[in-house]
C-alpha cells in the first residue's frame, strides 16, 4: 500500500457518512497530496487511481468520479512546494518562498470550493459516505500514513526555516519519498525505481524543450518590441483595474485551454510585468491569480491535461468527463474570482512570515 492510498485511508475514516464523502475524501486527498508532489497530472495519477474505482464502487457516476480527481488536482499547483511558482518566481524575480505562503489559503478555497457542488450533487443522487472510523482505526491510520504527512512538514519546514532553498527542497522530497518507498513501506522495487526514473527523464526533456521555446518566443518579442506594444494595447483598453482583472483573466482562461502553464508564464509575463508595476499590484498575489487560471486550464480541454489522466484511469471517453467536469470549473470560476478581487486573502501569510 503506497503513501497517497495511506493518506486516503486516513481521510475516509475521518469523513464518516456524509452525502458525497468518498467525494470529499478526494478532494482532501488531492490537497494533502499537492503538499508532496507539486504537479496537478502527477496528483491526478497519484490519488485518481485510488479513488475513482473507490468511489465507483461505492455506487458514483464514472465520469463524476473521474472529473472530480482531475478538478481537485488543480489545488496542487496552489499547495506548496509548487513548480508553477518557482518558474513564476524565476521569471519576475518574485520571492519563491513568499508564493508558497501566499498560495497555501487560495488552494484550500478552490478546494472547499469543489466540495459545495460534490455534497449538492451527491446528496440528489443518493450518493453517500462510509460509517465513521472508530478511535482504534482513526489511530491506526494515523501511524500507517505519518510518513505521509511527514512529508510536507520537512519540506515545508526546511524552506521557511531557511535549511534549504525551494529548488533544493525539491531533491530532498525526492530522497525522502524514494527512503520511505523502499526502507519503511517496501513497496517500490529496482524495476519500479528505473520506471520512475526513466519516466522522470522524459518529462523532463519534454519540458525543457517547451522551456527553450517559449523563452524563444519571449526573447524574440521583446527584442523587436512586440511585448511592449502589447502592453501598452492592455493600457490603453481601460484604466479601469476591476474591469483589467476580469479582461485577464478571460485571456488566461483561454489561454490555459491552449497552451500548458509554463509556456504562458514565459510568453505572457513579458507582457504582463509592465502591466503590474503601473498599477502597483503585488506581484505574489498576481502570481497567484495567473496560477489559479492556469490550473483551471487543466481540467478545460482541449488541453485539459488533468482530464487526460482521469480519463485514461478511469476507461472513459473526454466526452463524457468534459461533461462531467463543467460543474467543478464553475465552482474553481467562483473561486478564481474571490482571489481576484480579495488580494489579502493570498498575501495574510507571505506577510506574516515576513515576505514583502
Amino acid at each position: 500500500m503506497g503513501l497517497s492510498r495511506r493518506l486516503v485511508n486516513l481521510l475516509h475514516l475521518l469523513v464518516g457518512p456524509i452525502p458525497g464523502g468518498l467525494g470529499i475524501v478526494a478532494v482532501l486527498g488531492c490537497v494533502l497530496f499537492g503538499a508532496i508532489s507539486g504537479t496537478g497530472p502527477a496528483d491526478t495519477a497519484a490519488i485518481g487511481a485510488v479513488m475513482i474505482p473507490a468511489m465507483v464502487k461505492r455506487g458514483y457516476d464514472k465520469g463524476f468520479a473521474s472529473a472530480l480527481v482531475a478538478a481537485a488536482a488543480t489545488t496542487d499547483v496552489l499547495i506548496p512546494p509548487s513548480v508553477a511558482f518557482v518558474v513564476y518566481g524565476v521569471i519576475t524575480e518574485t520571492s519563491i518562498g513568499g508564493l508558497f505562503a501566499a498560495g497555501v489559503l487560495p488552494g484550500l478555497i478552490m478546494g472547499a470550493a469543489l466540495v459545495l457542488p460534490v455534497y449538492l450533487i451527491s446528496k440528489k443522487h443518493g450518493w453517500g459516505g462510509d460509517r465513521w472510523g472508530t478511535r482504534a482505526e482513526i489511530r491506526r491510520g494515523f501511524r500507517e500514513a505519518f510518513w505521509g504527512l511527514l512529508a510536507p512538514v520537512i519540506i515545508l519546514g526546511g524552506i521557511y526555516g531557511g535549511i534549504f532553498t525551494p529548488t533544493e527542497a525539491a531533491v530532498v522530497a525526492v530522497f525522502y519519498g524514494l527512503l520511505v518507498g523502499v526502507f519503511i513501506y517496501r513497496n517500490l522495487s529496482i524495476r519500479m525505481l528505473y520506471e520512475v526514473l526513466r519516466d522522470a527523464a522524459v518529462s523532463t526533456a519534454a519540458v525543457m524543450i517547451v522551456v527553450a521555446f517559449a523563452g524563444l518566443f519571449a526573447w524574440t518579442g521583446s527584442t523587436l518590441g512586440i511585448m511592449d506594444r502589447a502592453s501598452k494595447a492592455l493600457l490603453g483598453l481601460t484604466q479601469n483595474p476591476v474591469f483589467l482583472l476580469l479582461l485577464l483573466n478571460g485571456l488566461l482562461l483561454i489561454a490555459g485551454m491552449l497552451l500548458d502553464a509554463i509556456s504562458i508564464y514565459y510568453i505572457f509575463l513579458p507582457i504582463l510585468i509592465p502591466v503590474l508595476r503601473h498599477f502597483g499590484w503585488d506581484p505574489m498575489w498576481f502570481g497567484v491569480m495567473m496560477t489559479v487560471n492556469l490550473a483551471i486550464g487543466t481540467v478545460t480541454p482541449p488541453v485539459a491535461l488533468n482530464l487526460y489522466v482521469a480519463a485514461n484511469l478511469a476507461g472513459i471517453s473526454m466526452e463524457k468527463i468534459s461533461r462531467a467536469a463543467v460543474p467543478f470549473v464553475l465552482a474553481l470560476m467562483g473561486a478564481l474570482l474571490i482571489i481576484t478581487y480579495v488580494p489579502p486573502l493570498s498575501l495574510w501569510l507571505p506577510h506574516l512570515l515576513g515576505f514583502k
